[in-house]
């Protein structure tokens, strides 16, 4: 019986050891870039983010009607005019789907704060919508600009882990 354990526990130290662990030979995977975060539209560029709400700040949370959650996704686009940076209010819409194509409901709406210290406005549009884990979602945002006649569309593809 003792050396059916002394057997036994060599194997798992064996094993343990086969795993390897940090050394000069270990090939680590470079980090890949982060997804890009805006998009060049003509004269204005397209500023897009989200984030499973539970990492918002209560204050923001409460301040917004957001409900805190792993399971729920906020995606955020705003629109800036390239010359300058300003802020300019458009007509956004989203359409969002998982890799099943199923179409998940996404309703924006607009947030407009006042600038502080003499910065402008800010103005953005917000929406939220329900994520599972590992869950891997497409945006489709069709933006048209104040004083633009025509929609741009941009498109762009986050995973959402909530575990």
């Amino acid at each position: 019986m003792m050396t059916k354990r002394i057997l036994i526990a060599l194997s798992l130290i064996t094993l343990i050891a086969a795993c390897g662990g940090p050394g000069e030979e270990v090939d680590v995977p470079e980090a890949q870039p982060a997804g890009a975060t805006s998009a060049d539209i003509g004269d204005h560029v397209v500023h897009f983010n989200t984030q499973s709400t539970d990492k918002l700040p209560t204050e923001y949370a409460r301040a917004y009607n957001v409900v805190r959650s792993k399971n729920r996704a906020m995606i955020i686009v705003s629109v800036l005019r390239e010359s300058d940076g300003i802020p300019v209010a458009a007509e956004v819409s989203i359409e969002t789907f998982n890799l099943t194509a199923q179409l998940k409901n996404v309703a924006l709406r607009r947030i407009d704060e006042p600038g502080v210290q003499g910065a402008h406005d800010s103005i953005y549009y917000m929406g939220i919508t329900p994520v599972a884990n590992r869950e891997t979602l497409k945006f489709y945002i069709s933006v048209t600009p104040e004083g633009v006649n025509k929609a741009s569309e941009v498109l762009f593809i986050r995973q959402f882990y909530t575990d």
